[in-house]
């Protein structure tokens, strides 16, 4: 054994827990072909592939192969709403898919969301796909540990999403920790150090830095575990048909009169309590606005973040209905159906109830308002910004002139994740192998005294 092949032995690298894959539908391209294969032989993967690249069919054809194998049903698990169009998808390239919301497991493809999986028995599916694997790192401590705990003692496992980690590397640990790849504490000692005096970002509730030798061999690890693509050619394929039509975005400040006690000016909110004050001053003249918006488009839809945005929206907006979560599930996912489909031409929502997995490309208009999670923001846009999109989108950000500092920040946080998506696909070709730059040919000299 050469010294660099003992190295490379003792770097941490994802192990194969799969097989060869049985089905690869035809009708897939090139590169999802190589994902479903990539996927089945790993057996316990992460799939970051950008809005409308297939990551439906992937983890349908992953689930359908891990059947196939061991006879046994599939689980995969959804956002709201996305349930009825993951069954769609499995018959449009000829796989049985069910979907189940009282914990019945079907011979074929079983179809879930993630506020019934408490329903379900793990024994009974061999492989568990979390479709919009994101979502999990938002959901309170019960329903983490639910997923977590689900998933434990399954043999295959598949999670697919576009953001992998918008701003910083909680989703990767816990994505990593699903897999059993590695636990998050062990990942954090393994790369990284606790430095509470920098000015690193807070991750965990501490800052941490990367050791000074880690950064390179922590992305070859997260990348023995995880393919992420943003285009095929980021694998090696050609682009043909994968190239998005323009996304226009533009931000409108809207002057208000309102001052906070003590103030003779307008000051920007800097604290999160004067930022949530000056939402709550300003909705009248933000939601004027989004009507202003929606009145030149067919169809649009209205991204808010407070429940008295949406009620007041709803009134404002004559052909608009809204989506909250003081709805049940069933009308949530009829309201969801019928914008879908067209019938509704402006939906109100939360991004937190309907930013995940949806496909709307029949609309190409979107009102925002910025909030600090680039997360949101970037699901939100997707759900219309995506491969498929015949039309150029156009995205109406409404702020205030207080609130200019977060629009600030999630530009900030939109580099970030830019940059880390970089550095994923850079090493991905990389993944587990040493830096071929490292020179461990040089002979060591003895010193005299030994």
């Amino acid at each position: 054994m050469t010294y660099e092949d003992f190295i490379t032995s003792k770097s941490h690298s994802g192990l194969n827990h799969g097989f060869k894959p049985h089905f690869i539908p035809d009708k897939a391209y090139d590169f999802q072909k190589h994902l479903i294969e990539w996927a089945t032989v790993k057996g316990r993967a992460a799939i970051f592939a950008d809005c409308g690249l297939g990551k439906t069919l992937i983890q349908l054809a992953f689930a359908q192969n891990c059947i196939e194998k061991e006879n046994k049903s599939a689980l995969v698990v959804t956002p709201l709403a996305v349930g009825q169009q993951t069954v769609r998808e499995g018959e449009k390239f000829g796989m049985e898919v069910k979907r189940s919301k009282d914990g019945t497991a079907y011979d074929c493809i079983t179809v879930t969301n993630y506020e019934r999986l408490h329903h379900f028995n793990p024994d009974d599916f061999c492989c568990v796909v979390l479709d919009e694997s994101s979502a999990i790192k938002n959901f309170d401590g019960k329903r983490q540990g639910i997923v977590k705990e689900f998933m434990k003692k399954t043999p295959y496992r598949l999670l697919c999403t576009a953001t992998a980690a918008p701003n910083d590397y909680i989703e990767l640990g816990t994505s990593a920790e699903v897999l059993a790849e590695m636990g998050r504490m062990d990942m954090l000692s393994t790369f990284f150090v606790n430095d509470e005096n920098s000015n690193h970002p807070i991750w965990w509730g501490a800052r941490w830095r990367f050791k000074r030798h880690a950064e390179q061999r922590f992305w070859q690890w997260v990348c023995s575990w995880a393919r992420a693509i943003r285009m095929p050619s980021d694998i090696g394929y050609k682009d043909d048909g994968f190239i998005l039509k323009e996304l226009h975005t533009s931000e409108t400040v809207v002057r208000s009169s309102y001052l906070r006690e003590g103030e003779l000016f307008r000051l920007p909110a800097v604290q999160l309590d004067e930022q949530r004050e000056e939402r709550k001053q300003t909705i009248n003249e933000r939601c004027e606005e989004v009507c202003k918006k929606i009145a030149n488009y067919e169809r649009s839809v209205v991204w808010c973040h407070l429940n008295v945005e949406g009620d007041l929206l709803e009134k404002m907006i004559q052909q608009g209905k809204q989506i909250c979560g003081s709805q049940s599930d069933d009308e949530k996912e009829e309201l969801f159906a019928a914008f879908s489909s067209g019938e509704l031409p402006v939906l109100i929502t939360k991004p937190k109830i309907g930013a995940w997995g949806l496909n709307w490309q029949h609309c190409n208009h979107m009102t925002f308002f910025p909030s600090h999670s680039f997360e949101q923001y970037y699901q939100g846009v997707r759900r219309c910004w995506r491969f498929g999109q015949e039309r150029e989108v156009y995205v109406d950000l409404i702020t205030t002139e207080g609130e200019l500092g977060v629009m600030h920040n999630l530009q900030r946080k939109a580099e970030a994740a830019d940059k880390m998506f970089e550095m994923l696909v850079a090493y991905m070709s990389d993944a587990v192998r040493i830096d071929k730059r490292t020179n461990y040919g040089l002979k060591a000299e003895v010193p005299s005294w030994l």
